[in-house]
């Protein structure tokens, strides 16, 4: 899919709205789970697993659907962590993060129902170390992972969260 073919389906479909989205946090020996977003043939967009929220849901149904479409994994919503605002026109969200833990599966990069095949944006899935994200250009990971110096920290954040998406221009 061409630059501008990706940038106006993720326009078209996530674009000029506010978004609830709930995020899961899964870290399993040292290392966190992350799904790559394709967002233009130029950029890449590294974040936790999650994505938006159907309405008659709970956060925690949603988290689960999210994670399994997107990672194949069964998982269990433990903790509540903080709500992160994204905002990088045209798309704008309140992210809720959640602790999760395995139950069952392999990760494996899944699909994105409510984008057609042919415009998946899902791109790879990864277990990364904080070093490893920290090897990463800044405009290509999550505002969340600035800053932190270990994943046991990013753990521990409570409350509400904009880090002035500084790094996504």
């Amino acid at each position: 899919m061409s630059e501008d073919k990706i940038s106006k389906e993720i326009e078209s479909k996530f674009g000029h709205h506010l978004r609830i989205r709930v995020n899961g946090v899964l870290i399993e020996d040292d290392k966190i789970l992350l799904v790559k977003h394709k967002m233009s043939t130029n950029r890449d967009f590294w974040s936790t697993p999650g994505g938006g929220m159907q309405f008659g849901s709970s956060a925690q149904e949603n988290l689960i659907r999210e994670f399994l479409e997107e990672t194949g994994l069964r998982i269990e919503v433990e903790d509540f962590l903080f709500v992160h605002e994204y905002l990088d026109h045209p798309l704008h969200a309140l992210e809720c993060f959640f602790v999760v833990k395995r139950i069952s599966g392999t990760a494996t990069l899944g699909e994105d129902p409510e984008l057609a095949p042919a415009d998946q944006i899902l791109a790879d899935i990864s277990w990364m170390t904080l070093k490893g994200l920290h090897c990463l250009d800044n405009k290509s990971i999550h505002p969340i992972f600035l800053g932190i110096k270990s994943l046991s920290e990013l753990v521990l954040c409570k409350g509400y969260f904009n880090f002035e998406n500084k790094y996504l221009k």
